[in-house]
């Protein structure tokens, strides 16, 4: 493998090695956020109704929870690092606004979080219903607070302001600016709503694949319904949202738009078809086998049957994104997107019919359907991120002055040695999680597991909230042990 990656420059190597852990780490904190929601209405309708479904799926769930926030805080350590040691010359270009954003994201977020995670996790039988929900409420805040300093850190690179280069250095000089760039808004609704729609696919997921076992509890067919309800109404939401966040980037990051949409030139007198599928080929820059509904571009681009957008030609070539790529990263996204508009309309249809939890058919789908909400979000950060490009700080410093000064052999090591651990470690974890989330709600109890009677749970680590039911005997070092 070390050979096959030496072929590239150890600037490709480099952007690889970023991309690949990014990749690994957005799928945990999108997770945590969607499912930290979820579970403070969990508890919330458990102390309003005392409807012992939403205890049992609260205990359930929490479960999922810690194993990803483990796991995220760790691959998310992993890219704080590589800011230092692949990326240095960003770091000390941008680190007077990118340094504190992030300090902040730790100082609120990340403390928020483990400050009331151990009440959470362990506090049921311990502290009183108001203290825990308190708690509860806490930890969903903290991956709120987490997504809010990221994604200010990242937009800011996205459409930066606020700022002075001084010295061949960045230097802050009105932090509201910064904070709030004009795409953080839209970019931080985007997330947090694909979040919670991502969640609602895997958890609607999990009780569909319980139903077709046959296993109807009151705990799973409140967990489908809860579901379909949140696709339903997100679903159509992130749309709109998406649209807004299209109209920003198409003003302030136009030649992104032009390459998600694969467009290269405006042709006088006509407004802008929409190409549904085609090749943007960047050599010949032109989008081959391109099928085209005319004029739809200019309404869904510009609310307008006869506005236009720039295209690709209007920018130097080693200005362009690379169209190839975006063009169907986007595409992926919203197809998927589309699906879940059809998955909750469908589930509406089912539930005025009383067809819900018996429809094979749409059940199957349902299932089908778990992985695509993580699906689109990674094909979103591509869309983003790549599309971006040529620019890691957009117009003011580009890719390639921000890379360390590493060797081809040294990139070649770490993104094999990456690509090794992260398959093996993260590979475990994700099949922990799905042993767990196949075992199901436990509705027989009603009391969450308790470390002074479970020598097994141990409360220094967030796998501790984990029971030790699961036979796993390949995975000794995940078991509580």
């Amino acid at each position: 493998m070390i050979t096959a990656v030496s072929a590239l420059s150890a600037f490709e190597l480099a952007r690889i090695q970023f991309g690949f852990t990014v990749s690994f780490h957005i799928i945990f904190p999108a997770i945590t956020i969607g499912l930290g929601t979820y579970l403070v209405v969990l508890e919330g309708l458990w102390l309003a109704t005392k409807d012992t479904a939403y205890r049992d799926l609260y205990h359930f769930w929490s479960k999922v929870f810690a194993i990803n926030f483990g796991m995220g805080v760790v691959s998310g350590l992993v890219m704080a690092y590589e800011f230092g040691t692949n990326w240095s010359h960003f770091t000390a270009f941008a680190g007077g606004v990118t340094g504190p954003l992030l300090t902040y994201e730790v100082l609120t977020a990340f403390f928020l979080e483990a400050g009331f995670l151990g009440v959470m996790l362990f506090g049921w039988n311990k502290v009183g219903p108001g203290l825990h929900f308190f708690a509860t409420i806490m930890v969903s805040l903290g991956t709120l607070v987490s997504a809010n300093w990221i994604l200010a850190s990242n937009s800011w690179m996205q459409t930066p302001a606020g700022f002075e280069i001084i010295d061949g250095r960045v230097v802050p000089v009105d932090w509201l600016k910064v904070i709030f760039n004009p795409s953080f808004p839209y970019r931080l609704a985007h997330m947090v709503v694909a979040s919670q729609i991502a969640v609602g696919l895997f958890v609607g997921a999990s009780a569909a694949w319980h139903l077709l076992k046959g296993r109807s509890s009151p705990a799973i067919r409140t967990m489908f319904s809860m579901a379909m309800w949140l696709i339903a109404v997100m679903a159509p939401i992130q749309i709109l949202i998406g649209d807004q966040h299209g109209l920003n980037t198409l003003k302030y990051q136009p030649a992104k738009i032009a390459a998600i949409e694969g467009h290269w030139q405006n042709t006088p007198g006509q407004s802008v078809p929409l190409i549904l599928f085609g090749w943007p080929d960047m050599a010949a820059e032109t989008t081959k086998y391109a099928l085209e509904i005319p004029d739809l571009g200019s309404l869904v681009l510009t609310h307008s049957f006869d506005g236009h957008i720039p295209g690709l030609k209007e920018f130097a070539p080693e200005d362009r994104p690379n169209s190839t790529i975006v063009f169907w990263t986007f595409r992926i996204m919203v197809g998927l997107g589309l699906l879940m508009v059809v998955l909750g309309f469908w589930s509406l249809w089912l539930r005025w019919r009383e067809r819900l939890y018996s429809s094979e058919l749409f059940l199957r789908f349902a299932l089908i359907m778990g992985p695509a909400g993580l699906i689109a979000i990674l094909a979103g950060w591509f869309t983003t991120e790549i599309g971006r490009q040529p620019w890691v700080v957009y117009g003011v410093m580009r890719t390639q002055d921000a890379v360390s000064n590493h060797s081809v052999l040294a990139l070649s090591i770490s993104l094999t040695a990456f690509v090794v651990l992260y398959f093996a470690v993260f590979g475990m974890g994700i099949t922990y999680m799905m042993k767990v989330i196949a075992q199901g709600p436990d509705e027989g109890g009603g009391k969450h597991p308790d470390p002074d009677t479970d020598p097994h749970l141990r409360p220094a680590r967030p796998l501790s909230a984990v029971d030790d039911k699961i036979d796993i005997p390949s995975f000794p070092a995940i078991r509580g042990n």
